[in-house]
């Protein structure tokens, strides 16, 4: 079995450097790093992550906060943060918060009790908007914190304006020549956490006011963010001809695949009689030829534990910026021109 001994002995140094290079210290010298960790692949040896965390402190774990498990959004949210922890040489733990409002005592205790065991170096919060006691609970821990999803005080956060989104794909949408544009959005039980569905809302407003178009509530419909939802909210709309949209806004693409589908049930034709967008990037939107924007939440999760990582590291900087995540427009076959506006 390799030891640590072995290690230094073949890196031909001491074991107090092997344990500071495996251990990430900055103390150690890029070249002396390089060769410590070749001598220990080459044996075979592991780092006891017992024996590291007690040398540093450290555990070499970065939790992950987040409300829900079963979305396509927050399982690719995690598997980019996965991915960036890993190659750095550090483990992930999951905390689920599920359902806290009718069971607010799971939030309590993830805050008061589970957060505070040293477990975990530092914490990323995903989709929480957490109240000033939460805050103060994770500052009084002395631990790093990003939040990917919205504001917070004294915290480094990474947030899609989704205002804006919305507003874009609407706009998409008004420059084809629509006008009666529905909009299948979430339940009042999505809203808890930075208010997600309500500026996906007020971005379709947005661009309906710019155009001059009116803001019809009958055109407003709620869903629950799967294809399911926005099937049967597309069923409702579309099958209704007095009221029937040129076009549907969805606020997730799982949403705007139901609506495809609802609309084919009916014989209507996408994006002949119908056009769809949605949001999101989901890989089924190609298969469905789905026009979209791509919020890249793999690539929202990477840079999430990237950001913390950067925290982590000596030295770093004490400032806690509000960043903007990217998106894309990708315009695929179910959007075109409003049926009769041919210019």
């Amino acid at each position: 079995m390799a030891t640590i001994q072995g290690v230094a002995e073949l890196a031909g140094v001491s074991t107090a450097t092997v344990s500071r290079a495996l251990s990430g210290k900055s103390t150690v010298s890029a070249a002396t790093r390089q060769k410590v960790e070749d001598a220990a692949r080459s044996l075979g040896y592991v780092a006891s992550a017992t024996a590291s965390s007690l040398a540093s402190g450290r555990t070499r774990n970065v939790g992950i906060v987040m409300p829900f498990l079963g979305s396509w959004y927050y399982a690719n949210v995690l598997k980019g943060a996965h991915r960036a922890l890993a190659d750095a040489g550090y483990d992930l733990t999951l905390y689920h918060l599920e359902d806290t409002t009718r069971h607010p005592e799971r939030r309590r205790r993830l805050f008061n009790e589970f957060l505070g065991r040293k477990r975990v170096d530092a914490f990323i919060a995903v989709s929480l908007e957490l109240t000033k006691e939460e805050l103060g609970r994770i500052h009084d821990l002395g631990k790093p914190m990003v939040g990917l999803g919205g504001p917070l005080a004294g915290v480094t956060t990474l947030s899609l304006d989704d205002r804006a989104v919305a507003e874009l794909a609407t706009s998409h949408l008004t420059s084809l020549g629509h006008r009666r544009i529905a909009f299948i959005g979430g339940t009042e039980g999505f809203d808890l956490d930075f208010h997600l569905p309500k500026r996906r809302r007020q971005g379709w407003e947005d661009a309906l006011t710019a155009v001059g178009a009116p803001v019809d509530p009958a055109l407003r419909l709620e869903g629950d963010f799967t294809i399911e939802g926005g099937h049967r909210a597309a069923l409702q709309i579309l099958g209704d001809p007095r009221r029937r949209p040129t076009a549907i806004f969805a606020a997730s693409d799982e949403m705007a695949i139901g609506a495809i589908l609802a609309a084919r049930s009916l014989g209507l034709r996408v994006p002949e009689d119908v056009s769809v967008i949605g949001i999101d990037g989901h890989e089924l939107g190609q298969f469905f030829e789905l026009t979209t924007v791509d919020q890249r939440p793999v690539e929202q999760g990477r840079l999430a534990a990237e950001t913390l990582l950067a925290e982590l590291r000596p030295q770093a900087s004490q400032q806690h910026p509000a960043l903007r995540l990217p998106y894309d427009l990708t315009v695929r076959r179910s959007t075109a021109v409003a049926p009769g506006r041919h210019d």
